[in-house]
């Protein structure tokens, strides 16, 4: 177990790799704290889906998933709302 240690002490690190992936992710950085751009409605968007064809396997009908997926974003609303 000490020589992979050793191994994994000792091993050259590529530090140009290292600056260009900074490179291309500092614009992303940047664009938050500039215009506060961020793609979390995206991605959060992106895991209800997932989430979604995980619970709903079986359903082979579109538009019955189609409207588990506005229950599933909006359903609150639907379901409560205030006059």
């Amino acid at each position: 177990m000490l020589g992979v240690l050793d191994r994994l002490i000792t091993t050259e690190i590529d530090w140009s790799v290292i600056q260009y992936i900074g490179a291309l992710a500092m614009d992303e950085i940047s664009n938050y704290f500039i215009d506060r751009n961020s793609s979390g409605f995206a991605e959060g968007l992106n895991n209800k889906i997932k989430v979604l064809k995980r619970r709903c396997y079986g359903i082979f009908n579109v538009t019955r998933l189609l409207q588990r997926l506005h229950l599933d974003v909006s359903g609150c609303d639907i379901l409560f709302e205030r006059s």
